[in-house]
């Protein structure tokens, strides 16, 4: 047994938060063990606690799309999500509940070790950027520790807002010409204190 196989078992007998009680199935994520990209959204939703798989709706089709349009395919990444069950309704994730899955998350990444972290969302993008918006700061590609990490809109948000969708499409383009390079992107530095109450 991998150790993505051992974390993936441990995540389907998880009781660590309230989210358990109403899950169909955990989905602990898919795809390539030695992924060189790694996708990570935000829960699943009610297709994803019903197959137990990641990004299997509406979303999931958008984000094959968008793989197939970079020559790629969901074989050859990495998909999982901050918390691994569905919240009740498709509600935001709770921060408790985020910090129950976070560990998952932590040995997730550290056992496939990929080039390239793409956020998918605000609330993943808010494990590596915080204080950040993705507004400003997606399709900007930035170090943080020993991975560059790409934060884009969620493709949920690109299907409910029509004029986001191009943006996600042109944000997509650039992940072949990101991963090629990423040994050459400068690490994240924070906005200054002022900047951050500005925007927010």
């Amino acid at each position: 047994m991998s150790e993505l196989e051992r974390i993936a078992a441990e995540i389907r007998a998880c009781t660590r938060c309230i989210l358990h009680r109403g899950r169909t199935q955990a989905v602990p994520g898919a795809g390539a063990e030695e992924a060189e990209i790694m996708f990570i959204g935000e829960a699943p939703g009610f297709h994803e606690d019903q197959q137990g798989l990641p990004f299997v709706g509406a979303s999931g089709k958008f984000l094959d799309d968008m793989l197939g349009s970079i020559g790629l395919s969901r074989e050859q990444v990495y998909i999982a999500n901050v918390v691994k069950c569905r919240p009740p309704a498709n509600r935001d994730p709770l921060p408790e509940e985020i910090a129950a899955c976070s560990s998952y998350l932590e040995r997730q990444i550290a056992a496939i070790k990929p080039l390239l972290i793409v956020t998918l969302g605000r609330f993943s993008m808010a494990r590596f950027f915080d204080k950040a918006r993705i507004s400003q700061i997606h399709g900007q590609a930035q170090r943080v520790g020993d991975v560059v990490c790409y934060p884009l809109y969620h493709p949920a948000a690109a299907l409910h807002q029509p004029s986001l969708r191009r943006v996600v499409e042109e944000d997509f383009q650039r992940i072949p010409k990101i991963l090629a390079q990423a040994d050459q992107i400068a690490k994240y530095e924070p906005p200054p204190q002022a900047e951050q109450l500005r925007l927010f």
